[in-house]
């Protein structure tokens, strides 16, 4: 792109924010599976790269620069920016530059262009400048003007189709001749309208006073590196065909029209071995499938930043994983596991990518493959269960001896799976202000002699205690209605009971109408079913006995106090 709003509010925006010329080709390029690579922006100036995902492995050394040669070098306005890569180990780069204008200036445009090749300097062993890459991209608003010819006689020929009477009078052409800066640089035939300039919002050429005459400013031109004697073996095969060489003239926004070239490249030889290489299942279903191997190639250099991340299919560029974790091991071959908490919600296609720190880009690719969310429902299925056969505590109102606790709390004992320090499992208290505190309901406290178990884990699970707090009710109103539970069922082998609902099955009063006790029904407050219920004529008696040894478990809401423990997203932690 040529002359992008660059005004202060504009950059400083773009600056803080990803710029909505990136944003747009990422929306229209990412079903594609096109990734942006990199980008390099010099104030009206910018050049965006996008491969396809399955070719980043193979794109390395990835470089940009820029040179500034508006007003004497202190102005970016004019001048060149690029983007160099290594393209499955040849060495490519793609230069954008916007020349000088007006027609006589030509010779300006070709010193500007030699200050570009000369300043623009790259790091490493191969390819330092443009010219010394394998294979070079030159493009932009080049600014060179048709010579000599009356610009009636050019719109003439344009409206007559007969162009080609217009390319040897054209100042790039006779410049590719004249000029040695220019030698080995091709490109395709101009079959297509010249593209400046225009009236905004038309297709008309310039009917202002300046009646400028129409021009090729928007070139594309290619130029492979001629092998010499220190040309590694197996580069002279290189060849480039131009497949397409064509402008848009249905775009009207601009005084120009958008000129695309397709180019078939091929190599007689490629690097065609990742830097890193990932193994992993062809499905996810379940938590314990979710282990990523990989394998670093000989001579890769890792570092402790290096990371793999989980993107989805068309994702757009690398920063924009689902989850990641870090890849620090020493080991040539190692594998990371990805954890429930960093498993998506839901079933959708997904890549994994080895993103290397000093590469600044993705160096192994894995995928796609499919993740379910039966992967993830499984882990909170599991974790949810052993919740509800841990030891649960609930207090609705205040004690017996008069405490001066008024607010309802909830005790709840985590899973020792989940404690940091497994030996050492702390009660966890938290408030809870949707427990109110209702009349007649007396706290019976809890004890922690009681010879329930604490243990959640799957290995021993078992029914909760018999010896349960116990809650008493007031004696029955007049016109209030209650039935007792059925009769408690014999034993069963783990202590639990088959009722006919969860409810019967913890022996409870059910307190029918539109009574304060209705109301306060535990059921409605999202608790477990593991209450039992006493008149309150004897509330100082002792506890009546009971063979239930624990209802079975139930699942939990959302809204259940027993949701899905909090766990911390992996985007909380960005790879620096």
């Amino acid at each position: 792109l040529q002359e992008v709003n660059s005004k202060l509010n504009k950059r400083l925006k773009d600056a803080l924010f990803t710029d909505q010329w990136s944003e747009l080709f990422m929306d229209v390029l990412s079903p594609f599976s096109f990734v942006l690579v990199s980008t390099v922006r010099m104030q009206g100036l910018f050049l965006l790269l996008f491969a396809k995902y399955q070719h980043l492995p193979f794109l390395r050394d990835i470089q940009t620069d820029c040179t500034r040669t508006g007003l004497g070098g202190c102005w970016g306005n004019k001048g060149g920016v690029s983007v160099r890569l290594s393209v499955f180990g040849h060495m490519v780069c793609f230069l954008n530059c916007h020349l000088p204008a007006h027609l006589e200036k030509a010779e300006q445009r070709k010193q500007d262009f030699a200050t570009i090749l000369h300043m623009q300097q790259f790091e490493g062993r191969a390819a330092n400048g443009i010219l010394d890459h394998d294979l070079v991209f030159w493009f932009g608003d080049l600014n060179f003007r048709i010579e000599s010819l009356d610009i009636r006689f050019v719109k003439y020929a344009i409206d007559s189709n007969i162009l080609s009477q217009l390319w040897e009078k054209d100042q790039l052409n006779i410049a590719k001749s004249t000029w040695p800066v220019l030698s080995g640089f091709q490109e395709g035939p101009l079959n297509f309208p010249p593209t400046f300039k225009f009236d905004v919002g038309t297709n008309k050429y310039d009917s202002s006073v300046k009646k400028r005459k129409p021009a090729w400013t928007d070139r594309i031109l290619w130029k492979i590196k001629a092998p010499g004697a220190g040309c590694p073996p197996g580069r002279g095969g290189l060849s480039v065909s131009q497949l397409c060489y064509c402008s848009h003239m249905e775009y009207t926004v601009s005084d120009h029209k958008p000129v695309a070239a397709v180019f078939a490249v091929q190599f007689s030889s490629k690097v065609d071995s990742p830097a890193v290489e990932i193994y992993v299942a062809e499905e996810w279903s379940r938590p314990e499938q979710a282990v990523v191997r990989y394998r670093m190639a000989a001579g890769f250099h890792r570092s402790t930043w290096d990371w793999i991340g989980l993107y989805q299919v068309g994702f757009r560029h690398p920063k924009d994983y689902v989850s990641y974790v870090w890849a620090r091991s020493e080991e040539d071959d190692c594998s990371v596991v990805f954890t429930e908490e960093a498993l998506p919600q839901g079933r959708g296609d997904y890549i994994l990518g080895y993103y290397s720190s000093a590469c600044s880009s993705i160096v192994g690719v894995a995928g796609p493959f499919q993740v379910s969310a039966t992967a993830r429902r499984t882990s909170q299925a599991l974790a949810t269960a052993a919740l509800m056969t841990g030891a649960l505590q609930i207090s609705l109102g205040s004690s017996e001896e008069g405490s001066d606790e008024d607010d309802s709390t909830l005790v709840l004992l985590a899973t020792k799976s989940r404690s940091p320090s497994p030996g050492k499992m702390k009660q966890h208290r938290s408030r809870s202000p949707t427990l109110a505190k209702f009349q007649g309901l007396i706290l019976r406290p809890a004890s922690r002699e009681r010879g329930t178990s604490r243990s959640p884990s799957p290995q021993g699970r078992r029914g909760l205690a018999a010896h349960l707090p116990a809650i008493p009710l007031p004696k029955q109103e007049p016109g209030a209605r209650s039935t007792r539970a059925k009769d408690v069922a014999p034993e069963g082998r783990n202590g639990g009971a088959g009722y006919a609902t969860p409810w019967e099955q913890c022996g409870l009063w059910h307190v029918a109408g539109d009574t304060f006790l209705a109301r306060a029904d535990p059921r409605t407050l999202g608790l477990l079913p593991a209450l039992r219920l006493e008149p309150l004529d004897a509330p100082t008696g002792p506890r009546r006995e009971s063979v239930d040894h624990g209802p079975p478990c139930r699942k939990t809401s959302p809204s259940s106090p027993l949701g899905d423990p909090a766990g911390t997203s992996p985007r909380d932690e960005e790879p620096a």
